[in-house]
């Protein structure tokens, strides 16, 4: 089986959310909806990972990697990119 375009993906993945959302479905109707959702989920996350390494590679220079966040990200986004340490204290227990 052809795997399928990411757009269209997702939107049959948004379209089995909202029907989920109305509750109005059987049991095993809710069920079956929910495994196909969780199959189009995969779908799109092996879709998404392989157009993030050819961006990676598409900014390969000099031999290295020179990741950088995409201009359109939110701030929101790269924060979650870079997880912070907590700041040290004299009042937070550390190590030495």
């Amino acid at each position: 089986m052809k795997e399928m375009k990411f757009e269209e993906a997702l939107k049959k993945l948004e379209k089995i959310v909202s029907d989920l959302e109305t509750g109005d479905m059987s049991l095993e109707e809710s069920l079956s909806r929910y495994e196909e959702g969780v199959k189009l989920s995969k779908v799109c996350s092996r879709q998404l990972e392989a157009a993030k390494s050819r961006v990676e590679l598409l900014m390969k220079t000099g031999g290295k990697f020179d990741i950088k966040p995409f201009e359109g990200s939110s701030e929101e986004e790269k924060s979650k990119a870079r997880p912070k340490r907590p700041k040290k204290t004299e009042d937070s227990p550390g190590l030495f």
